[in-house]
């Protein structure tokens, strides 16, 4: 019932949007190729369904796997880091730098590096989405009790034993909290890349039909965007459940 109450004001905003919506575009008779009404998205999602279904599993599937190989990566510098404080204030103020630098100014680059396959689409998606896991984490990592550290070492346990029994679970609510902010922007690295020089996927659906003038289409593929965010960010919130209770 709780979920229902905080669930029902976004609903009702979302469908008076929608309603305000397809009235504009009703009344005013603007151009589909201007500003499609939902109607029209609508349509236009039915009919390149079967087209649509492919492109959407080709981006799912290199979203997953960028994602994966981004939080492992992130989550490997992030335990270096902290394990290594010599490297954490040499290598740090360089992570950050990194972010400065745009992504779709970098791609093709690694085109021309990589080539055109499978390799420079993960490492977009990867450099969009290793800094929020490693910087939660890393923070997480030293916000454990210092006190409860002193006592464990007193008490006998080695370096390893701190990290796992006490530094390791108490970092694992920030590094969630890392974890959504990489998985939404999974999706947005998984188009960037596609962008790049691809067969398949949204990213290259959405070149196509720019270039044709379909806004009706490019609304749709910005939707199905949307709904891969949600359920890559839904699927983090599982296992945050599932992992955080456990611990507890």
């Amino acid at each position: 019932m709780t979920t229902l109450r905080k669930a029902l004001p976004p609903a009702i905003t979302l469908i008076l949007l929608i309603a305000g919506w397809q009235l504009y575009c009703t009344v005013s008779g603007v151009d589909t190729w201007l500003l499609p009404s939902p109607k029209d998205i609508w349509d236009a999602a039915v009919e390149q369904r079967s087209v649509l279904t492919t492109h959407t599993l080709a981006t799912a599937e290199l979203t997953l796997y960028g994602f994966a190989a981004g939080v492992a990566a992130g989550l490997l510098i992030a335990v270096v880091l902290h394990l290594v404080p010599f490297l954490r204030a040499a290598v740090y103020p360089l992570l950050v730098i990194s972010q400065n630098v745009p992504t779709i100014a970098i791609a093709p680059l690694l085109v021309v590096w990589l080539g055109f396959g499978l390799a420079p689409k993960l490492v977009v998606i990867i450099l969009v989405c290793f800094f929020p896991v490693a910087v939660a984490t890393l923070d997480g990592l030293g916000r454990s009790d210092p006190r409860i550290a002193d006592y464990l070492l007193m008490s006998g346990a080695s370096r390893g034993q701190l990290f796992a029994k006490l530094q390791w679970p108490n970092a694992l609510p920030t590094m969630f909290s890392g974890l959504k902010i990489a998985a939404t922007y999974s999706v947005f690295g998984a188009i960037i890349s596609e962008w790049l020089g691809s067969d398949k996927g949204i990213g290259h659906y959405m070149i196509v039909q720019k270039s044709a003038f379909r806004a009706d289409r490019l609304f749709v593929a910005i939707v199905i965007v949307i709904i891969l965010a949600l359920l890559v960010f839904g699927l983090v919130l599982l296992v945050e459940r599932l992992v955080v209770r456990r611990e507890r």
